[in-house]
């Protein structure tokens, strides 16, 4: 427990000073984010806030980790590959992030760069997580054994890419209202950190090897997340950019593969999961017939052009992931009932 409270109060310190000070570096650079001309116009007025605020999540969550295991002596493989994921992926976003900026244009890495990018970081940790720690290679929902579908080491990489692809994707839909993303990450991160500590208590049901390791790093990224969102609250004086999406999207999918769990992924991850499909449903649909289901996509887009306060719509799409996260956690306990630990 004490290496928890460590991991965020360290990250949440980090992140909330270190975002501040990137907001104060940011503007004396006149670095600022160049906005949709297709968006909601009421998005105008935020042209020029600065970007690239995942700078200080990543930064905060990896001093959180860090300090966390320094003060306890303690590191283990699946979390360290775990972390040099989450800041991979933000690198990429970085990259991404700065290009937009230092052009002036919303337009960053090609999509044929950025999608390489991603790649190159997913297929390393796909390789070295079989490789290196003893992950198992089983389809999951709540456990290792609670489908019984063996993928084996090149079906789970293929599986792992899959998820990582998909859920920094979902994440960087999701970032289109101020607080929205990282508001909704400190739910999922949450749950996580009670995932990753419940299967380290009961590791007869388990058998997560470093499974309170994984559980320090969704409380670092938990704790920066806080720090961040501090400054990222309506109206934001900061956006986390792809920095920040691509980094939350890959730790909340490795924290998926790493604790058994694929696929309460997309119920913890609720909200970001509805922008995905609302997306799809949106370009299957205009592709097919010329007409849309949404007045624009993703969903929150749409509530807002129907006249709802932006406000409104992020408190309430919090609420629909709360309530998701909530669901996710209770089909997480029951199944641990159901295997009969407690009688």
């Amino acid at each position: 427990m004490n290496r928890l409270l460590v991991a965020v109060t360290i990250s949440l310190t980090v992140s909330i000073f270190g975002t501040r000070l990137l907001i104060d570096w940011l503007r004396n650079h006149r670095i600022g984010q160049p906005i949709r001309e297709d968006g909601p116009q009421g998005h105008m007025i935020k042209a020029g806030t600065p970007t690239m605020g995942g700078v200080a999540i990543v930064g905060g969550a990896l001093a959180g980790y860090v300090v966390s295991d320094s003060w306890n002596g303690i590191y283990t493989r699946t979390g360290i590959i775990l972390m040099l994921m989450i800041v991979g992926a933000g690198f990429v976003g970085l990259l991404d992030d700065w290009i937009k900026v230092s052009r002036e244009r919303n337009l960053g890495l090609s999509k044929r760069a950025k999608s390489a990018g991603l790649l190159t970081v997913a297929v390393a940790f796909a390789i070295a997580i079989p490789a290196f720690t003893s992950v198992h290679t089983e389809l999951a929902f709540t456990r290792y054994d609670s489908i019984g579908i063996d993928l084996t080491e090149v079906g789970w990489g293929i599986w792992a890419v899959l998820l990582i692809v998909g859920s920094t994707n979902a994440v960087n839909l999701t970032d289109g209202l101020d607080g929205l993303a990282s508001g909704a990450a400190i739910l999922s991160f949450a749950a996580y950190v009670v995932i990753g500590f419940w299967q380290f208590r009961h590791p007869e049901v388990y058998d997560v090897t470093h499974a309170l390791d994984l559980s320090v790093i969704a409380a670092a990224m938990l704790g920066a997340c806080i720090g961040f969102i501090w400054w990222n609250a309506p109206p934001a004086q900061i956006f986390m950019g792809d920095a920040g999406a691509l980094a939350i999207g890959g730790g909340l999918a490795g924290l998926a593969l790493t604790t058994d769990t694929h696929l309460l992924l997309p119920i913890v991850g609720g909200l970001f999961v509805m922008e995905t499909v609302s997306v799809m449903l949106q370009v299957a649909r205009f592709r097919t017939s010329g007409k849309r289901f949404f007045r624009m996509a993703p969903i929150h887009h749409h509530f807002e052009i129907g006249g709802w306060p932006e406000t409104t719509v992020l408190i309430r799409f919090w609420m629909i992931h709360g309530a998701c996260v909530g669901l996710g956690l209770g089909l997480f306990y029951r199944d641990f009932i159901g295997t009969g630990a407690i009688d």
